[in-house]
C-alpha cells in the first residue's frame, strides 16, 4: 500500500526482513490511533466497528466470470473469443442476442429473457482452448434446416482460409505487380517519349528545320 510506503519505508534503509516488519509493527498503533481523513473517525474505533459488522463468507465462493452479448448465428453458434459455442436452435432465433458468462474454465450461455419457469441457461461448454474452434453439442442443431445451409457459419466469425489469386482476379493492378511472376504477364504500354514532352510543354512534338533564303 502507498501509505505504508510512504510513511514506513520510504527514506529509510533495513539490514534484515526482521527490521522492517518490526518498524511496520511499532507504526499500526500510532496509525490507528489517527483520525482517518475521510470519515473523521479514529481509525481503530472505526476498523471495530465495521469488524462486527461483517458477515461470514457464502459457503460458495464468489464466481469471477466475464459478460458479454453477443448475437446467434444461423446455425445457432455464438461467437466468443475467435472461438464459437453451440447453443439450442428450438430455444433461440437467428441474430437473438444472448449473455455470455465466461470463466477461465467455462462458457455459460444464457437467455437475456427467462422461460416459464424462469430459467435464462441455455448451454454449459468448456472453454476452448486456442481459437477458430467450434465447440458444439450435436443435439443442439435439432430443429435447424438440413442440407447445405444447414451449418453455415456466423458471417464474420471465423477468418476465411486464403486462396491464392490469379492475375486479373480481384487482384489489382498494383497487388499483381507485387508478384514478381505475375508483373512478367502485364500488358504495358508503349509510347515514344516525345508525347511526354508535348504534354509537359517543354517542347514542340515535332521540330521544322528552317532554311534560309538566299538571294
Amino acid at each position: 500500500m502507498l501509505i505504508v510506503r510512504d510513511h514506513v519505508l520510504s527514506g529509510r534503509s533495513f539490514s534484515s526482513v526482521e527490521e522492517m516488519g518490526a518498524a511496520f509493527t511499532t507504526w499500526v498503533p500510532q496509525r490507528r490511533a489517527q483520525i482517518h481523513k475521510t470519515h473523521r473517525e479514529v481509525i481503530a474505533e472505526r476498523a471495530a466497528r465495521d469488524h462486527v459488522a461483517l458477515k461470514p463468507l457464502p459457503p460458495t465462493p464468489y464466481l469471477v466470470a466475464e459478460r458479454h452479448l453477443r448475437p446467434v448465428g444461423k446455425d445457432c453458434l455464438v461467437a466468443f473469443g475467435d472461438n464459437l459455442y453451440s447453443v439450442p436452435a428450438r430455444k433461440v432465433r437467428p441474430r437473438q442476442l444472448v449473455e455470455i458468462r465466461a470463466t477461465k474454465s467455462q462458457v455459460m450461455l444464457h437467455s437475456t429473457v427467462a422461460d416459464s419457469s424462469g430459467e435464462t441457461l441455455l448451454a454449459t461448454h468448456l472453454r476452448a482452448v486456442g481459437r477458430g474452434v467450434r465447440v458444439v453439442e450435436e443435439a443442439h442443431w435439432d430443429g435447424l434446416p438440413t442440407g447445405k445451409g444447414r451449418r453455415t457459419t456466423t458471417d464474420g466469425v471465423l477468418p476465411q482460409p486464403r486462396r491464392e489469386r490469379r492475375l486479373g482476379e480481384e487482384a489489382g493492378p498494383l497487388q499483381a505487380l507485387l508478384n514478381r511472376a505475375a508483373a512478367t504477364r502485364i500488358e504495358v504500354g508503349r509510347r515514344p517519349l516525345s508525347v511526354y514532352d508535348e504534354l509537359t510543354g517543354t517542347r514542340p512534338f515535332t521540330t521544322h528545320l528552317s532554311t534560309r533564303e538566299t538571294s
